[in-house]
């Protein structure tokens, strides 16, 4: 294992347990090298990810009467938390545990992901096609808690951290946007050749993350009651309680603006209009994230962001109708992509390294928990257009209210007054 330089005295020494650790030159290349090539990849698999979504767009929720939508939208919401069954309890130690492991995993979700596209060529009108489409789901779901952990090894320091996860934010969201118009030429002749594309962008990603360096294990905590302590710090848990609202409000209006505007009958387009303003907004959060992190600390973007969405609500209310529903899809989507590259950060900087593929897969699954429980309520209760707009403001004015008290009764994280306890050796 390479030796440790000395840390030059303008770059500041990170706190005991913290998240973030610089790319060494022994651990292979310097400090924008390794970041770029993990980027590549990471574009790569998100041009892929586009693809398969092209591929598979054929959903029945526009052809069924909205009932029977219902029910078939809460069953899908229910399968949605399968695959983080898999991903919490096996695939976080698997990252933190050996040598080269956050790497290992970015390398076997593309690969994998390249051979179940070529399988699910042949199985479009097949039940197989289900189990396929799951496996998806787990792998690209590794790699988000892979492409989490791994980030902070590619910084210099933690101020970095929301740049880093911006760059990543807006590379996908840009990729997105490429993949889309072959992915659309091609689904004019089958999604079969969506598919084979898809396999082929994998593949490619496949090869790319090879050239990302291997990181070496991180030192464990020795004492596990402190490391628990450094985890769960006030500030670590009342970010996710924020953010945690964050994400059940994207369920709730996503589903929400879904079923009203069919209620409503609005034309196709404004499905359209709301998935651009919302896609547009999240590009605009990322790119606003590095800027207000310049100026303030990320707990504090944090918290803008859901006072952001509380007035967007109001807004949106005062506009009412479809006009509303995109202002305030808009606005979402600003707060959310904003919101969760604070919130990554918060988790880089703060959570022992040893420990953060459990503590991303943790998160993701409390998250996507809370983005479930979010969306099924107005899947299985009808909600007017106004009662939603309040019901999101008045949820997001509490959550603004409780995080901002939270972070003054509790301005020190626990490890901290834990250690006023401990004896020094």
């Amino acid at each position: 294992m390479a030796r440790t330089p000395t840390r030059s005295p303008a770059t500041p020494a990170p706190a005991a347990g913290a998240g973030w650790r610089p790319f060494q030159p022994g651990d292979g290349g310097g400090i924008a090298l390794p970041f770029a090539r993990f980027a590549r990849s990471h574009a790569l698999l998100g041009a892929g990810d586009t693809l398969v979504a092209l591929a598979l767009a054929g959903s029945l929720f526009f052809s069924i009467s909205p009932d029977a939508a219902r029910g078939r939208v809460a069953l899908y919401l229910l399968l949605t938390m399968a695959p983080f069954a898999v991903v919490a309890p096996l695939i976080g130690p698997f990252l933190d545990s050996r040598r080269g492991g956050r790497r290992a995993m970015v390398i076997a979700s593309a690969s994998a992901r390249a051979v179940i596209c070529m399988l699910m060529i042949d199985h479009l009108d097949s039940l197989l096609l289900f189990p396929e489409a799951f496996a998806l789901l787990v792998l690209a779901k590794g790699y988000g808690v892979a492409r989490a952990s791994l980030v902070p090894r590619l910084v210099r320091d933690e101020t970095e951290l929301v740049e880093a996860n911006s760059k990543l934010s807006i590379i996908t969201g840009l990729v997105g946007f490429v993949a889309a118009i072959p992915g659309i030429a091609l689904l004019q002749l089958g999604p079969g050749y969506v598919l084979a594309l898809a396999s082929v962008v994998f593949g490619v990603a496949t090869v790319a993350a090879f050239r990302v360096p291997r990181e070496s294990i991180a030192p464990a905590t020795p004492d596990s009651a402190q490391a628990k302590a450094e985890l769960r710090t006030a500030g670590v848990w009342m970010a996710a309680s924020a953010m945690g609202m964050l994400r059940a409000l994207v369920g709730f209006l996503a589903f929400f603006l879904a079923f009203w505007l069919r209620d409503d009958d609005a034309p196709s387009w404004w499905f359209g209009i709301a998935l651009a303003t919302s896609a547009l907004g999240a590009l605009a959060g990322a790119g606003l994230a590095p800027a207000l992190r310049r100026k303030v600390k990320e707990e504090r973007i944090l918290l803008g962001c859901v006072v952001a969405v509380a007035l967007g609500a109001l807004a949106a209310s005062r506009l009412g109708g479809r006009p509303g529903a995109a202002v305030i899809a808009g606005v979402v989507g600003i707060a959310a992509s904003a919101g969760r590259l604070a919130f990554d950060s918060i988790v880089q900087r703060d959570a022992p390294d040893a420990d953060q593929g459990r503590t991303f897969a943790g998160f993701e699954t409390r998250f996507q928990l809370a983005w479930v429980l979010g969306a099924f309520v107005p899947v299985v209760i009808p909600t007017p257009l106004g009662a939603g707009f309040i019901g999101v403001a008045v949820a997001s004015a509490a959550a603004a209210i409780a995080y901002a008290t939270g972070r003054r009764l509790t301005a020190r994280p626990i490890v901290n007054r834990l250690r006023r306890g401990t004896p020094q050796g």
